[in-house]
C-alpha cells in the first residue's frame, strides 16, 4: 500500500455491529487509519480494542462517538440498521461536507426481511443523499456481504457492487473494496442502488431456504 493510502482515515459509523466491525478489521489490517463510531463512545472504544487485540500492535484504530469519528475521517462508512439510518445521518451531516459517504445500509423491515421493501426515496442510499445534501458524494456498497466472512483472513468468494453519485467516488470506494480483500465492480449511478439493496432480501430468503448464512453474488462473463 502506498503512503497516500496510509494517510487516509476511514470512519465506520455503527462499527460496533457485526458488519461494521468486520469492515473495520479488514481496513485496519490493510494499513488504513480506522475510527469506529457509535452512539456510545465507550462501546466504540471497546470494539476498537477488540480489533487491536486480534491484529496486534502497529495498527491505527480507535473508538469515538459518531460525530467525532466522522469529523476525523476522510471517508465515512455507514453500517447501522435501517431503523437508525436517518437519525445517524442527521447527527453527522455537518461533518460529511466535502467527503465521501459509503452507505452499507439495507432497508430491511422486520419481520419480513426476506421481502424487498424500499423507502420512498427509492433506496437507502438515495435517502442518504437527500439527507446529507449535494456537498457529499454518496456511494452504496457491501450490502450483499455476510459479516461472517469479514472477521477472518479467508478469501471471500463474493463480489461487491458499487453505485454512487460520481465515477470518482465509485472509484475511491472500489479501492476500499479491494483493500478489504474483495472484488469491486462499478455498478453505475446511485439510482441503481435499489437493485443492489433489494438483492440482500433475496439472499436472506435463499439462506433460509437452503440452510446457509452467507449466500452472495458473483459477476461472470467479464474479464477484470
Amino acid at each position: 500500500m502506498t503512503n497516500s493510502h496510509l494517510i487516509l482515515c476511514i470512519a465506520v459509523l455503527g462499527g460496533t455491529g457485526k458488519e461494521g466491525k468486520g469492515l473495520a478489521y479488514r481496513w485496519a489490517r490493510a494499513g488504513y487509519h480506522v475510527r469506529i463510531g457509535s452512539r456510545s463512545a465507550d462501546k466504540a472504544v471497546a470494539a476498537a480494542n477488540e480489533i487491536k487485540e486480534m491484529l496486534g500492535e502497529g495498527i491505527s484504530i480507535g473508538g469515538l462517538s459518531n460525530p467525532e469519528a466522522a469529523r476525523e475521517a476522510d471517508i465515512i462508512v455507514l453500517t447501522v440498521p435501517y431503523s437508525a439510518h436517518r437519525n445517524t445521518l442527521e447527527s453527522v451531516k455537518d461533518e460529511l461536507k466535502g467527503k465521501i459517504l459509503i452507505d452499507v445500509t439495507v432497508p430491511l423491515v422486520p419481520p419480513k426481511v426476506a421481502t424487498v421493501q424500499m423507502p420512498a426515496a427509492g433506496s437507502a442510499a438515495q435517502e442518504a443523499k437527500e439527507i446529507v445534501g449535494d456537498d457529499v458524494q454518496v456511494c452504496a456498497a457491501f450490502q450483499n456481504i455476510s459479516h461472517e466472512h469479514l472477521l477472518d483472513n479467508a478469501e471471500i468468494e463474493c463480489d461487491v457492487m458499487v453505485t454512487g453519485t460520481s465515477k470518482e467516488a465509485r472509484a475511491e470506494t472500489i479501492k476500499l473494496v479491494e483493500a478489504a480483500g474483495l472484488h469491486g465492480w462499478d455498478a453505475g449511478p446511485i439510482e441503481n442502488s435499489v437493485v443492489i439493496e433489494g438483492m440482500t432480501s433475496v439472499l436472506i430468503g435463499i439462506n433460509k431456504k437452503y440452510g446457509s448464512t452467507y449466500a452472495g453474488i458473483k459477476i461472470t462473463g467479464v474479464e477484470r
